[in-house]
């Protein structure tokens, strides 16, 4: 669970998707799952590879880690407020 990505932020750094934030909420050896809550929510993520987003060291809300790990039912507002959190984090 630590060394898992599922939970943590990670930005775009190739494709028209260039530089947008997303939250991985799946991984698997080669692709990593991403959401953001807006354009790919939780029923249609979007997957990419690995090298092509940048991994960041912010996680989302314990709670919501908690449930992403238990593949409990999530929601995609919950995945656009902590995206917004965080950008209203990294702003002060």
């Amino acid at each position: 669970m630590e060394d898992s990505l599922i939970g943590r932020f990670a930005i775009s750094k190739a494709g028209h998707d260039k530089s947008q934030i997303y939250v991985i909420i799946g991984e698997d050896a080669e692709f990593v799952t991403l959401c953001d809550g807006r354009l790919k929510t939780v029923d249609k993520p979007k997957r990419k590879r690995k090298k092509h987003v940048q991994m960041m060291k912010y996680t989302v809300d314990a709670a919501l880690l908690q449930r992403l790990f238990a593949k409990d039912k999530v929601l995609d507002e919950e995945i656009k407020y902590e995206i917004k959190h965080y950008n209203n984090q990294k702003q002060i």
